[in-house]
């Protein structure tokens, strides 16, 4: 037999799953998504619309190597555009799926069975795609490598006190761990595809992945072990990995960077825009596929909370950086505050405060929280609003520097916007292939909220 799970009496777990189920359908259902249902004609646009960006991708990146990164609207002081804003933004995106998996899993939150999943897979493509840009930024991209410790002839090796440096070891390591904890939550998962498959490839490519899963109490043992293991390891680094690319600001002593609030201010706001597009994504694929008896509004309703939570925190950032501003006595401070308020891009710092501060504090109200619709237009509006916070960071903080004579106006090429809307299309194009070839809800952990009050209840291979 394998694990069991005792369910107290009187314990109300009810809610996270809609009555009527048992193991059959459950399995039936998540599994038949993938293996008998034919793709929605909603995904399948989707799919055509996110290829064609892709091609954009393809080509903006082709025509980059060809040019350089003067085809880009960088400039001096401005060294640092789109390339860097895209970057953190991703990377944030990328913290939800290991915040879902790693910290509520060790705190027995069972509310993330549901979402768990499809946050990971969305981890690793926002990673993916983050991972583009510091190579696509550094002028000769095929170099790259050097930017990895190697014995080499000439004994030239990374300066470690670069933030590039620290940039690849920090996504290369999270990449890693968030893979091989996705994958090993897959494997139970995996073979209960291989197990009701009806086509041979089907059964040969999910069997290869399944690593001869068969439920046994020695199998399971090793999964929780090695599960647990990998969530204790992954759960540092949420907190070090976007403290690791504030740092690419901190460090610096350009007015607007250099501030010790960085480290847990990222945090914070990577927490945020990570939840809204986990929300973002979720309304509409639950709809597609009907999963709204797995997905319930209870869920949607604990994410809202978090997104709000997280969202004050990142607004008390944005006074902090107001309060410091005036009581440091820096002039140079102070300008850069005024500027950012009131100088050209004072538009998208407004913009940025109505997107992450004003339009959230909606989510107090829970009616507003259990409104697909509104929380569908709220998490697009925070998406949107985390993109300007690293446009209003890099930006207004480097145009104009100590020297008035360097200032410059930065303006961003079609180039870049071909870029970043060609990164948004491999990602999405990359989540609903995940979607339609894996299954996007994990099966037995989603059967640990069935409401067997009293009770104890396994996941062995049978029943599983």
């Amino acid at each position: 037999m394998a694990y069991k799970y005792h369910v107290t009496e009187g314990e109300n777990v009810a809610p996270l799953i809609a009555p009527g189920h048992d193991y059959a359908t459950i399995t039936d259902k998540i599994s038949g998504d993938v293996l008998d249902r034919k793709t929605p004609r909603g995904m399948m646009i989707t799919l055509a619309v996110s290829f064609l960006f892709v091609l954009v991708l393809i080509g903006a990146v082709s025509y980059l190597f060809y040019k350089g990164v003067g085809i880009w609207g960088i400039n001096i002081p401005v060294g640092w555009g789109f390339a860097i804003v895209n970057l953190v933004w991703w990377i944030g995106i990328g913290h939800a799926g290991t915040l879902i998996s790693a910290i509520l899993l060790l705190l027995h939150q069972h509310w993330r069975n549901a979402i768990n999943r499809f946050a990971e897979a969305m981890t690793l493509f926002a990673v993916a795609c983050a991972g583009l840009f510091p190579i696509l930024h550094l002028g000769r991209p095929w170099l790259a490598y050097w930017l990895t410790p190697y014995p080499n002839t000439m004994e030239v090796w990374p300066n470690f006190r670069s933030p590039l440096v620290w940039d690849v070891f920090a996504i290369s390591t999270y990449l890693l761990v968030s893979f091989m904890f996705w994958f090993v939550g897959l494997i139970p998962d995996l073979a209960s595809m291989r197990d009701r498959a009806r086509k041979r490839w089907q059964k040969i490519c999910y069997g290869v992945l399944a690593m001869g899963w068969r439920g046994s109490a020695r199998h399971w043992h090793r999964y929780e072990t090695s599960y647990l293991l990998l969530a204790g390891l992954a759960t540092p680094l949420v907190v070090s990995v976007h403290s690791v690319v504030s740092f690419d600001f901190a460090v610096g002593i350009i007015p607007g960077w250099h501030a010790t609030i960085f480290p847990p201010y990222f945090v914070a706001g990577a927490i945020y825009s990570g939840f809204a597009m986990v929300i973002t994504l979720m309304i509409p694929v639950r709809k597609l596929y009907h999963l709204e008896d797995f997905v319930t509004d209870r869920h949607l309703d604990f994410m809202a909370k978090v997104m709000l939570g997280t969202g004050l925190i990142v607004l008390y950032g944005y006074l902090s950086e107001l309060f410091f501003a005036y009581y440091s006595g820096s002039e140079y401070e102070g300008f850069m505050m005024h500027n950012r308020i009131t100088g050209p891009y004072g538009w998208s710092y407004a913009l940025l405060i109505l997107c992450n501060g004003l339009i959230p504090q909606a989510l107090w109200s829970k009616r507003v929280r259990l409104n697909t619709l509104a929380l569908f237009l709220i998490s697009i509006v925070v998406n949107v609003g985390m993109w300007l916070e690293r446009f209003v960071i890099v930006v207004t903080s480097l145009h104009r520097d100590f020297l008035p004579s360097s200032w410059d106006m930065y303006t961003p090429t079609i180039w870049d916007w071909a870029t970043y809307v060609g990164s948004l299309g491999v990602f999405v194009w990359l989540m609903f292939i995940f979607v339609r070839v894996m299954p996007m809800i994990s099966i037995f952990e989603i059967k640990h909220l069935l409401p067997w009050k009293g009770r104890i209840y396994d996941t062995s291979a049978d029943a599983n």
